[in-house]
């Protein structure tokens, strides 16, 4: 078992390099894209809170689907065979993730992940092991995802133009916007990130205080705070970095692009805080995708027992998926990066922003109503969203196709590559 273990660790950093490697341009890609960030500024902010995300907040998920990730009942008196499994859920959505990267394609971790599951889970138990269902709310989830995102995208954009952007007075109609913006900003992610973040600060005064507070109390009050201040900083950078009287620039046209420039610069600003939002919730959930096999096979080893309830997550399995998808994102993540932000369609911070907070509102709302969504499904909606509201000709249909059917067959594909790496397994230990 002491191999074994090894063995699975390595796999699972495998996986966590190639996940980071292709899903930080979920957090990252719009941003660059925009020029709100450089490459090496984004690959370090990522890297420091998907890194956070994974190790303070990643054990939740990762206890989820480390029960769940297959029926355990079914596996209860053959614990050998589900440990096959993991090893081969592993190596399977590792690879997939791996070609996928290589060719700069979005695609999610967890459909890859779900397809392994159900192939090895099809070898093993046959047909009636796998969970159709979950198979069928992923398939309506690939096609709402993208949908409901890029409509979202279209309707904050839509309006950022109209009242923003397409105003003479673009600096007086920001100022009276930026408390709506500040507000959307944080409420939006905030719902995301605060319950989270606040949870230690909520404990702390519930069980040393004898403060019984309502559960979201401390996280709408620090989301409001949080609003407030970032309305102030926001007027504030406006009257440091622009010009004194915005209504000059209906009869200077040189004063014109200074003040768009200091409108996206601003908006480059909302847009980099959105994506560290997205970065720390992504380390947070994703992370899962990485080392639940490996819990779940950490777990059989300790107690030669199937996991079918809630198991504790040892920390070190936690920094190792960390520090892989903090590895992959560093050096691999420039090709996804460079498809979401200059391959479909040319991005501004404004574009972008609105980008980032559809996505987060699709997941959101998603999670709401129980559907199972992807990250990038959702943020490549939400970009070519933002392409229609500008010009239908801008969207590289191109790259589209490419995407399209990289989401399409990864299921199917980390299914067959499972499927077949679990029956050569099995032939050479069993």
């Amino acid at each position: 078992m002491p191999i074994t273990l090894a063995i699975v660790a390595l796999l699972a950093f495998y996986v966590a390099f190639n996940l980071g490697a292709n899903d930080v341009a979920n957090a990252m890609g719009t941003s660059v894209g925009s020029k709100a960030v450089t490459l090496k500024q984004a690959l370090i902010i990522a890297g420091v809170l998907e890194f956070a995300g994974a190790v303070l907040f990643g054990h939740e998920v990762t206890e989820t689907l480390a029960t769940k990730v297959a029926n355990p009942a079914l596996f209860a008196a053959i614990p050998q065979i589900l440990v096959i499994g993991m090893v081969t859920v592993l190596l399977a959505s590792g690879v997939w993730l791996q070609i996928a990267t290589s060719r700069g394609l979005p695609v999610s971790s967890s459909h890859a992940v779900v397809g392994a599951i159900a192939g090895f889970s099809w070898v093993a138990l046959g047909v009636g092991a796998i969970d159709w269902s979950s198979i069928g709310s992923i398939t309506v989830g690939w096609i709402l995802t993208p949908i409901i995102s890029g409509a979202i995208a279209a309707l904050f954009y839509s309006q950022i133009k109209r009242w923003i952007l397409d105003q003479p007075n673009q600096l007086v109609q920001l100022n009276e916007w930026l408390p709506w913006l500040s507000a959307l900003l944080i409420g939006t992610f905030g719902v995301i990130v605060l319950p989270s973040l606040t949870q230690p600060l909520s404990n702390f005064l519930i069980n040393q205080v004898g403060l019984n507070l309502p559960a979201y109390d401390i996280p709408i009050f620090t989301g409001s705070v949080a609003a407030v201040g970032l309305t102030f900083y926001s007027w504030n950078q406006l009257d440091k970095n622009t010009i004194q009287n915005p209504s000059c620039a209906e009869s200077a046209p040189l004063v014109r692009p200074k003040i768009q420039n200091a409108v996206e610069r601003l908006f480059g600003r909302f847009q980099v805080l959105s994506a560290c939002f997205v970065a720390f919730a992504h380390g947070s959930n994703d992370v899962g995708n990485a080392i639940a096999p490996l819990a779940a096979i950490v777990y059989i080893n300790q107690t030669g027992s199937v996991p079918i309830n809630g198991i504790t997550i040892p920390l070190w399995i936690l920094i190792l998926g960390g520090i892989g998808i903090v590895g992959g994102l560093a050096i691999w993540g420039k090709k996804v990066i460079a498809t979401i932000g200059e391959n479909i369609i040319s991005l501004q911070p404004s574009s972008g922003f609105c980008a980032e907070l559809a996505t987060a509102t699709t997941i959101l709302l998603a999670s709401r109503l129980g559907l199972p969504v992807s990250t990038s499904h959702a943020l490549v909606g939400g970009v070519v969203g933002i392409g229609l509201v500008q010009n239908i000709k801008s969207i590289q249909f191109q790259t589209l196709k490419g995407i399209a059917a990289a989401w399409l067959i990864t299921v199917p594909a980390s299914a067959v590559l499972s499927a077949a790496i679990f029956s050569i397994v099995r032939m050479i230990f069993l």
